[in-house]
């Protein structure tokens, strides 16, 4: 069985916020589990796939997952290196006032019609404002059920998520490249590996990619990357290294990506999420 720890860093009447490790030591699928609550996680490091039924999902740091209440589902870990993710818990009747009817499924039982929706880099830097402000006890606790709110409405909201919509070929062919791209974040992929590595064309692959994400796989890998650099801020004084490590090739290429997706440079971010580095 994988090896969880589960840290809680935050539980008020609005929102309960889990940080959440799995090792993903067990490769295949783990037996069926059953979410108790309705909650949406956001994987930060890491990647691992999510099945519910017939339906597969890759969670990765570009998407968040929602966990329906009641709804039975199984972990596997296709990629080495386990994951982490932020499990965010918020009442009910505020994720109902929040959530957009489009996307609530009908019924009497509070749930989500989908299984993940891509978030923007915003709600990423939200997440790792978050998760390093509550871990090093930066953070109070009405700043942090604000964030929290912040993000879930950020995360739902039509214009700053995307909802991917494709037929089931379509679908696993854009999660076999996104698994090619988890498998080594620093690596300077070419368009035609990654289309070796899934078996077609690379002007396929760029067409289907785009029309089921919405976005180009140039773009989700640099985000992809990025996401890493937010998660490793609290591990790195030398931000140089830290982008190399990624697969930037200068500093300025690293802070002038880092800047555009985020709005402040890595160093600033780690004054503003009140970092320091171990």
């Amino acid at each position: 069985m994988p090896q969880f720890s589960t840290a809680l860093l935050l539980k008020t009447d609005t929102v309960t916020i889990r940080d959440v490790v799995c090792d993903g030591e067990c490769r295949h699928r783990s037996g069926e589990e059953c979410a108790h609550k309705t909650s949406l996680v956001y994987p930060y490091r890491g990647v691992f796939m999510r099945h519910v039924g017939r339906s597969d999902t890759v969670a990765e740091a570009n998407q968040m997952l929602f966990f329906n209440a009641g709804q039975s589902y199984q972990i596997s870990h296709p990629v080495d290196g386990g994951d982490a993710c932020i499990d965010l818990s918020v009442d009910d009747a505020l994720l109902a006032e929040l959530a957009p009817r489009d996307q609530v499924q009908p019924g009497d039982l509070f749930g989500f019609r989908r299984q993940r929706r891509r978030i923007d880099p915003r709600a990423q830097a939200l997440v790792a404002l978050l998760r390093h402000g509550l871990r090093q006890g930066a953070a109070e606790t009405l700043e942090a059920e604000t964030l929290a709110l912040t993000l879930v409405r950020r995360s739902l909201g039509e214009r700053t998520s995307h909802g991917a919509s494709a037929s089931i070929g379509r679908q696993k062919l854009v999660d076999r490249a996104k698994l090619v791209l988890s498998s080594d974040l620093a690596r300077r992929w070419t368009l035609a590996e990654i289309g070796a590595e899934v078996g077609v064309s690379p002007v396929y692959l760029t067409q289907v990619f785009q029309q089921v994400e919405a976005t180009p796989l140039y773009r989700y890998q640099l985000r992809l990357r990025l996401a890493r650099a937010l998660d490793l801020l609290g591990k790195y004084d030398d931000l140089t290294a830290l982008g190399l490590e990624l697969g930037f090739s200068s500093h300025s290429h690293f802070t002038a990506s880092f800047r555009q997706a985020y709005g402040r440079s890595p160093a600033e971010f780690q004054r503003a999420a009140r970092i320091r580095p171990r």
